[in-house]
């Protein structure tokens, strides 16, 4: 028997998670989980990891890994939560180092920044064991420095790179995003062979149902790639244009923050309550 994926789908950000089951040895794989965060109140809570979590259990299943494509920026993952519930081991690409770096002094944050908050940090061709399958890790930068896609039986989970050919392709404006790397990226994608599919990590339909994937051929009538010509240098100047025009997304600081430290949620202070950081940025007046 050849894996089986299942897809969940997270209304309030877009965002599709995955559980992929060895079904010959009853293993599992949940990627990009997402915490519900309600920014208004604070309010944390768990029903969108907990349709996961009651999936691998109703299946009798085994957790073996929970895979981040990155620390997003637009959601908060749930892999701390899964991991307390069904155990696991929670793994992202090595680049997170270099966000760690970034991001720890941009909220003033003492933390280490060697990627150990992570049970295991991917590299390039890296394999990743699953039952009787592995997981072949890509570095796929551009949209930011530690994204990472995720080859296994023909099936690639792409996190933040392209999105659905109808919406186009993931910004490069956030620290360390680089439009030519994107554009790089999405080559190595399209060398894949036309039938393996391509799981998206967020669709935002417009009119229709939200879609999990798509095929690499259908992949290469990419709005964004038919606007540019396939050409590197035309690609750079609409994704630059594209993203000036981009505001901060919603959830980007309480994110960053929580997702750089493998979702873990900060210690509670003096009163016992959990704070997170807002930066200000106050406008100069000019007389």
């Amino acid at each position: 028997m050849s894996i089986e994926i299942k897809s969940f789908y997270h209304d309030d950000t877009g965002t599709w998670s995955y559980v992929l089951l060895d079904p010959d040895q009853n293993l599992a794989t949940i990627i990009d989980p997402v915490m519900d965060f309600d920014l208004s109140s604070g309010k944390v809570s768990y029903q969108s990891a907990n349709q996961l979590i009651d999936y691998i259990k109703q299946n009798s299943l085994t957790l073996q890994w929970i895979l981040e494509t990155h620390a997003h920026a637009d959601h908060i993952s749930a892999a701390q939560h899964i991991k307390q519930q069904l155990g696991g081991q929670i793994v992202i690409g090595e680049g997170i180092k270099e966000v760690q770096t970034h991001f720890s002094d941009f909220f003033n944050i003492d933390m280490p920044i060697d990627g150990s908050q992570f049970d295991r940090l991917m590299a390039k061709g890296e394999k990743l064991p699953f039952g009787s399958y592995e997981f072949t890790a890509y570095q796929t930068p551009g949209h930011t420095n530690d994204s990472m896609s995720y080859e296994i039986e023909g099936n690639l989970f792409i996190g933040d790179t392209f999105f659905h050919p109808d919406t186009g392709t993931a910004r490069c404006d956030f620290p360390g995003g680089d439009a030519e790397k994107l554009f790089d990226s999405l080559q190595l994608l399209l060398s894949f062979p036309e039938d393996y599919k391509l799981w998206l990590c967020h669709d935002y339909p417009d009119g229709r149902e939200p879609e999990t994937g798509i095929s690499v051929a259908d992949m290469k009538h990419n709005v964004h790639l038919q606007q540019s010509r396939n050409d590197k240098s035309e690609f750079v100047k609409i994704r630059t244009k594209r993203d000036s025009t981009l505001d901060v997304p919603r959830l980007i600081y309480p994110s960053v923050q929580l997702n750089i430290r493998a979702a873990e949620l900060p210690q509670g202070e003096s009163n016992g309550r959990k704070y997170l950081k807002m930066p200000l940025f106050v406008q100069k007046e000019h007389n």
